[in-house]
């Protein structure tokens, strides 16, 4: 039975949320109105949301935040590892709040969408390994 997406108790419910960011980060520019800074924002969520599936599964509260650095080290606080690759997935964080709206950050290219991307891949595969 598929997880309850909307059941914030569940961790495959973060994981199942997570892909879903993961899957439209990975589609790229479609069209020419989609930006990378929207994309890399859908690497940042799926990073974010797979790291709360694995605080979810560890029963550890966590704060309302985009800061994967904090959430990562929650984890480690947890009792969990934390591959030492994964403190990379850090510069996601400003995808969620730097370039999320107009303002005074750079345009995004195509090779930090890449990045993005894969960082957000790392994350997400050894969550799914975390939670099981």
């Amino acid at each position: 039975m598929p997880p309850n997406e909307y059941d914030p108790a569940d961790p495959r419910a973060w994981l199942r949320r997570s892909h879903s960011n993961l899957a439209r980060a990975r589609q790229g520019r479609t069209a020419p109105e989609i930006l990378y800074a929207d994309l890399c924002f859908d690497a940042q969520q799926a990073a974010e949301k797979a790291i709360k599936a694995v605080l979810v599964s560890q029963a550890t509260p966590f704060p309302k935040t985009h800061v994967i650095e904090r959430l990562l080290d929650l984890v480690g606080g947890s009792g969990i590892e934390v591959p030492p690759n994964l403190c990379d997935a850090a510069a996601l964080s400003d995808y969620a709040t730097h370039t999320r709206y107009p303002g005074p950050a750079e345009a995004v290219t195509e090779e930090e969408w890449r990045q993005a991307v894969q960082l957000a891949e790392q994350v997400v595969q050894w969550a799914e390994g975390v939670v099981g």
